[in-house]
C-alpha cells in the first residue's frame, strides 16, 4: 500500500502594519501542533513575517526579533516627497533576516503582492530577491517611498490584495487557511497624519476584502482590532492574541486535511 497521500496547506497572510505581529502568533500554534505548511503568500506586513518563516527561522524566534527590535533599526525618515521614510534601512534588514535570497531559494514556496501605483495593477513576486519583493510589499502610500521594480512604481499590497488567498489557491494550494488581521475598531482615535493614513488604508482595504474571502476555506481573524495599524509597542499583546484565536481553529484546520486525505 502506497504512503496516504496529504493535501498541500497554504497560508495567506494579510496586511495591518503594527496588527500583523499576530502572524507570528497564529505561525506559533499552527507549528505546536503539527500543522506543516507547504506554501505562503503575504500582502505588506504578512510578506514581512511570511518572508522570514518561509527561511526557515522558527516562529519563537520571529517573536524573539520583533520583540527586541527598536525603530532606529528601520526608521529612515526622509525629507517627504513621495512618503517619510526612505526605507532603505528595512530593505536591508530584510535582506539580512532572508540571508540575501532570492524567493526561490526559500524553505517553502513563497508569493509577495505589491500594488502598481501608476497602474493600479496587482504585482506579484514568486521570484526575484526577498528584499525587494517585501520592501514594495510593506509601502504604506504617503508613508513608505514606493519602491522602484524595473518600470513599475510599487506600493502596499494591502491596497489590492489585502489577503493574498487567490494567490495561494494559484499556488497550487488544496486547503488555503486565511489569517485576517487589518479589521479595525471604527472608533480608532486619529491624532497623526501616519493615523489619517493609516486609517484611510484600513477604510478602504475593509471593503476590498469582504469580495475575496469567500475562496478560503478557513478565516483566523485575531481579535486586535482596537490596536492602531502604528501600534508598535503591543507587539506582545498582538503575538498572543494571534495565539490565542489561532487556537480555537486548530481542530477545524486538522478536521479539513482530514477530510482531504479521506476523499483521496
Amino acid at each position: 500500500m502506497g504512503q496516504k497521500q496529504k493535501p498541500k496547506v497554504g497560508l495567506a497572510l494579510g496586511s495591518g502594519g503594527a496588527r500583523g505581529f499576530a502572524h507570528i502568533g497564529v505561525l506559533k500554534i499552527l507549528e505546536r501542533h503539527g500543522v506543516e505548511i507547504d506554501m505562503l503568500a503575504g500582502s505588506s506586513m504578512g510578506s514581512l513575517i511570511g518572508a522570514v518563516y518561509a527561511n526557515g527561522l522558527e516562529p519563537h524566534m520571529i517573536e524573539k526579533l520583533a520583540l527586541h527590535l527598536k525603530r532606529k533599526h528601520w526608521l529612515d525618515l526622509t525629507v517627504p516627497n513621495l512618503g517619510f521614510i526612505a526605507g532603505d534601512k528595512i530593505k536591508q534588514l530584510i535582506r539580512l533576516l532572508t540571508h540575501g535570497k532570492r524567493i526561490e531559494e526559500l524553505n517553502k514556496t513563497f508569493a509577495v503582492v505589491a500594488t502598481d501605483i501608476e497602474t493600479g495593477e496587482r504585482v506579484v513576486f514568486d521570484s526575484g530577491p526577498v528584499d525587494q519583493a517585501v520592501r514594495a510589499s510593506i509601502s504604506i502610500p504617503g508613508i513608505f517611498v514606493p519602491e522602484r521594480v524595473g518600470d513599475r512604481l510599487l506600493v502596499d499590497g494591502g491596497v489590492i490584495d489585502r489577503v493574498p488567498i487567490t494567490v495561494v489557491r494559484e499556488m497550487g494550494a488544496d486547503i488555503v487557511i486565511a489569517v485576517d488581521v487589518a479589521q479595525f475598531d471604527t472608533k480608532m482615535k486619529v491624532g497623526t497624519i501616519f493615523d489619517v493614513i493609516a486609517q484611510t488604508i484600513d477604510v478602504m482595504e475593509r471593503e476590498i476584502l469582504r469580495l475575496n474571502m469567500l475562496s478560503a476555506d478557513l478565516v483566523i481573524r485575531p481579535d486586535v482590532g482596537h490596536y492602531s495599524s502604528i501600534a508598535y509597542n503591543s507587539i506582545q499583546e498582538i503575538i498572543a492574541e494571534g495565539e490565542r484565536t489561532a487556537l480555537r481553529f486548530v481542530d477545524e484546520i486538522k478536521e479539513l486535511i482530514q477530510k482531504w486525505e479521506e476523499g483521496k
